[in-house]
């Protein structure tokens, strides 16, 4: 079956078509031809034993007539117990029975058989059924002869009519299955030749969708959209990675540049105040690969769940210990346990990214707290800065995004830290939101967790 596999789709379904129709065809007709013979067969066998019972009963009425009525063709004997013809029809021998005396012996009442009609002047086959008559003392048998060589003629020539017929309507059926499986296939070819000029960039990545609403117009669709979120997904990767590589290039300008002024004036350079300042160059870059590494592997829909078995988190111990870091920061630890399940480092890392900012843009006074809020705990973190406005609240979890008044490197970080705040807080089954501080002005963030 190799050479089949060879074979183009189209070539397949039309020899898969072919063979389908050929074996249906060749069974249906051989399922006509065998029911037609046997329901002629059947009436042949109904007329003999009709005229057979019509005889018997002139006889037993003790008004047989000579000759006995027949229809044209048909025998008909009237024979005794002796094997002695007693009463025939027109053509009929009157000597000689129609059936031998074994074959007349083995026949029982109303059964027949065949036996061959040049033995009675017939051609063909011929149906002789027998029918007892007569009284005990006079036992007789009613023997008909019924020809079956004018119904047999027109089973040969229904036979002969399906097999000059069969291939002239095979080949019509092929072709027919040629074209229909062409028109079929034809929106694949086109998909597929949109698939590769798409491949070869010859045009923007959409598939010709068919007017049909079938299987293959859903396909299109479905490639569609397919296509539609691997653009998506390539365009983020290709502004993550301009993002990062725009980020990565800052901090390694600055430190090539130290270097290359310390190493034309090695006299003159302050080397501790040098090392202080790559030091902190290279804690920036440090913690920016860190995010994007924390980022990129938040991108992988297989690692959004918890990377680590889930842990009970006592929140108010934990925010304690990160609002220690930040002396400026204003924290009441809650009377009583507030408890969360997840990663304990993720959730500091979150709590810690908030404080950042509002330390970052804070005038004078940052405020941390937690609460019960429902089935949810609520960790809010606001400050007494300039704020957000409402129309940015969103664009602010997306990466390297810094608004107009926190361009300079220096004050800020490099714009992923809300983006990996909402990407931990999603993660844990929570939500991040943006509002304004009370009283104003001012930011307040607002994460929620479920509660364990």
């Amino acid at each position: 079956m190799a050479w089949l596999r060879r074979l183009s789709l189209r070539a397949r379904l039309l020899i898969v078509s072919v063979v389908v129709l050929f074996v249906g065809l060749a069974a249906g007709g051989v399922v006509l031809v065998a029911t037609m013979n046997f329901a002629l067969l059947r009436t042949a066998n109904n007329e003999a034993l009709a005229t057979a019972e019509a005889v018997a009963g002139l006889v037993d009425a003790g008004t047989v007539s000579d000759p006995l009525p027949s229809a044209p063709g048909v025998r008909v004997q009237v024979v005794d117990a002796r094997d002695r013809v007693r009463a025939v029809s027109a053509g009929a021998d009157r000597l000689v029975p129609i059936l031998y005396p074994a074959e007349l012996d083995a026949l029982a009442d109303r059964e027949g058989r065949f036996i061959p009609g040049d033995r009675i002047g017939l051609e063909g086959r011929v149906r002789v059924v027998a029918v007892d008559a007569g009284t005990a003392t006079d036992p007789m048998r009613v023997l008909v002869a019924r020809p079956t060589a004018d119904l047999t003629q027109g089973l040969h020539l229904l036979r002969w009519t399906l097999l000059i017929t069969f291939p002239p309507l095979v080949a019509l059926l092929a072709l027919v299955a040629w074209r229909v499986t062409g028109a079929t296939l034809r929106p694949v070819e086109a998909l597929r030749a949109g698939a590769e000029e798409i491949t070869g960039g010859a045009r923007p990545g959409r598939l010709p969708v068919p007017d049909s609403r079938d299987e293959i117009h859903r396909l299109a669709v479905t490639l569609n959209g397919m296509l539609h979120r691997l653009d998506a997904a390539r365009g983020r990767q290709r502004a993550f990675v301009a993002d990062a590589a725009h980020e990565l290039r800052s901090p390694l300008t600055n430190m090539r540049t130290e270097l290359e002024v310390a190493q034309r004036l090695p006299d003159t350079t302050d080397w501790p105040a040098l090392a202080g300042d790559l030091l902190t160059d290279v804690d920036r870059l440090s913690r920016l690969v860190d995010d994007l590494l924390l980022l990129a592997r938040a991108d992988d829909e297989t690692t959004r769940a918890l990377q680590r078995r889930p842990e009970v988190v006592e929140l108010g111990q934990l925010l304690a210990e990160v609002a220690g870091r930040y002396p400026a920061v204003e924290y009441e630890r809650p009377a009583v346990p507030l408890r969360t399940a997840g990663e304990r480092d993720a959730i500091g890392r979150v709590v810690a990214n908030l404080l950042d900012n509002a330390v970052r843009h804070a005038s004078s006074s940052v405020r941390l707290s937690v609460a019960a809020d429902g089935a949810y705990q609520l960790i809010s973190v606001s400050d007494d800065g300039p704020g957000i406005p409402a129309m940015d609240r969103e664009r602010v979890f997306d990466r390297f995004t810094r608004l107009d008044d926190a361009r300079a490197r220096d004050a800020g970080g490099s714009g992923l830290g809300l983006a990996i705040v909402r990407e931990l807080v999603r993660r844990h089954g929570g939500t991040v939101a943006l509002s304004g501080a009370s009283p104003p002005p001012g930011l307040r963030v607002d994460v929620r967790l479920p509660g364990a």
